[in-house]
């Protein structure tokens, strides 16, 4: 399918959430990203990087000499669904694969879920996976002294309270994909992880992503909810205020919330471009 055909199918599709439109995202891609599973497989899957079923990683490694920097993704799924996918199931997986295209050792993770595990097992998990990188990466070609961070949608959200809970240890940056920081109310999905707001009022990450001197990436989509895209200003707004100076940000035309994480490693080079370069950037 052609890029302009893809832009307008994913505007007609607004920017609205749903079973139903993720189902129709992933059909814009399924060709591609289907045909790009031969050219870059899985290294190795289903590493155990904790005790719970859920926690298992994938390994995208790159054909570089020496230790490569490391691109840890982590996906979205509103904290109930999702998962890393392999090679029967793309998406997720893309992002892996991209990693390892552009030369680092490609890490994509499944975390525990909620209602079963509430916060904070999201962002614990991503710490049980960079501690796992610091003591076996090298093992695979990555350099344990370059992990960069990224996630999208609830992903995003573990990826931030991974900074909440540990700072800045052990990592160089964050890439923050369509995340919900704190800058507007809980829905009653988002409570089903974090609890009620009116007891547990401290729980959103958004101090520790606002404070810290991490480099930081932050997107949104062109068609995300107004929801993240008020979060995406609220945190932009913030950090200028802190800081005074925004972190890189990107705003990606012509995508939704799903897509941008969905596209990755297709024809559309424009956000692969920005986080590679920045992921080189923040671990030369």
């Amino acid at each position: 399918m052609q890029q302009a055909d893809i832009r307008q199918a994913i505007a007609a599709l607004g920017t609205s959430l749903g079973p139903d439109v993720l189902i129709r995202c992933r059909a814009l891609f399924d060709a591609d990203q289907s045909a790009l599973v031969l050219g870059q497989p899985v290294s190795q899957a289903d590493i155990a990087y904790g005790p719970h079923d859920r926690h298992r990683l994938d390994l995208y490694q790159t054909q570089g000499d020496g230790l490569a920097p490391i691109l840890v993704f982590v996906h979205g799924g509103g904290f109930l669904k999702g998962n890393k996918g392999g090679a029967e199931d793309w998406p997720n997986a893309n992002v892996g694969r991209m990693a390892a295209q552009a030369g680092f050792l490609g890490v994509v993770i499944n975390y525990r879920l909620a209602p079963d595990h509430a916060w904070p097992a999201g962002s614990e998990d991503v710490a049980s996976v960079v501690d796992w990188l610091k003591a076996h990466a090298a093992e695979h070609g990555g350099d344990p002294d370059r992990i960069v961070l990224m996630g999208t949608s609830a992903g995003a959200v573990h990826v931030a309270g991974y900074l909440k809970l540990a700072g800045a240890r052990d990592i160089r940056a964050t890439i923050l994909l369509s995340g919900l920081y704190g800058y507007t109310p809980l829905d009653e999905r988002d409570m089903l992880y974090y609890g009620d707001p009116a007891l547990y009022p401290d729980r959103m990450p958004l101090e520790a992503v606002a404070a810290t001197d991490l480099p930081l990436l932050l997107a949104c989509a062109e068609f995300d909810p107004p929801r993240f895209q008020a979060e995406f200003l609220g945190l932009m707004q913030d950090r200028l205020s802190r800081h005074g100076i925004m972190p890189r940000g990107y705003i990606h035309s012509g995508h939704n919330h799903y897509s941008m994480a969905m596209h990755l490693g297709t024809a559309d080079r424009r956000l692969a471009d920005e986080i590679c370069a920045f992921v080189r950037e923040t671990t030369a």
